[in-house]
């Protein structure tokens, strides 16, 4: 099984604000990175959209490390995910969660794979981290201007 490493970033300009996202995948030699943006979001969508068009761009079912500096993404899939959808989606204080759309479609597409989901802190020493930070950052900057036109 090919074996693939995701490292993951998000940001926003404001929050919500023109947000962007980023990610670096690395399989052996080869390396490829991913960003976009989006007009009115949030960081934590940007967060789960690194990780989600990370994982859409694998072809195959992989064995992934996938790598964050969000406690939200991590916690969520790893912790919260399937409590969430036993209780109809809806948080344990009754409040629905929130980002259900894109929660269900890391869902469905983590399910392809073997994923093994690591935090790290963010603006450390991870080359790779630091990367996708900026890449997610130019993202987020280029829809701002965009949206000043």
């Amino acid at each position: 099984m090919l074996e693939v490493t995701i490292v993951t970033d998000g940001s926003c300009i404001g929050n919500p604000g023109p947000g962007g996202w980023a990610c670096i995948l690395r399989s052996g030699e080869h390396t490829r990175e991913l960003s976009g943006s989006d007009q009115e979001t949030t960081s934590n969508r940007m967060e789960l959209m690194a990780a989600i068009e990370g994982l859409r761009a694998l072809k195959v079912s992989c064995r992934v490390r996938l790598v964050s500096d969000s406690q939200y993404l991590k916690k969520g899939i790893t912790e919260l995910l399937s409590r969430w959808k036993s209780n109809g989606w809806v948080k344990s204080n009754g409040e629905p969660v929130l980002n259900q759309d894109l929660w269900d479609q890391l869902d469905q597409i983590a399910q392809k794979h073997e994923i093994q989901w690591e935090w790290i802190a963010g603006h450390g020493d991870h080359t790779d981290q630091n990367r996708a930070d900026q890449l997610a950052l130019q993202s987020a900057r280029a829809q701002a201007a965009r949206e000043a036109r």
